[in-house]
């Protein structure tokens, strides 16, 4: 599968915003913003998380809340505050949030077919 990256809009709690280049990555849970963005936009956590990297480690890490806008639709989201050295990821949870899937093929994301059963 290739690598698939969006641009998106993120907004905290201050009205301060980012611009920030995500990887899409539907192994992720949460979407993670890198530690420079997340002290520009004033993140404060509401709770500590702890997350399993591929290899089996154990980390933990902060979370916060924020808006996000893609092109695609825009929604409050969790996030990850990074720490240095972090990549930005954008998460499933905030995909299945804002209704969209990511399409293996043509490597876009797209809204996702909604069930009520």
């Amino acid at each position: 599968m290739g690598i698939t990256h969006i641009e998106g809009v993120v907004t905290g709690a201050s009205g301060k915003q980012a611009t920030v280049r995500f990887l899409v990555d539907t192994g992720a849970t949460y979407t993670l913003l890198p530690a420079e963005e997340s002290k520009l936009l004033e993140l404060s956590p509401s709770r500590s998380v702890t997350f399993a990297l591929t290899d089996g480690t154990m980390i933990e890490r902060k979370v916060s809340e924020c808006h996000i806008a893609l092109p695609q639709g825009e929604g409050h989201t969790p996030v990850i505050i990074g720490e240095p050295g972090d990549e930005a990821l954008l998460g499933v949870v905030t995909l299945e949030i804002l209704g969209l899937v990511l399409n293996p093929f043509s490597r876009t994301l797209q809204p996702m077919r909604m069930l009520l059963v």
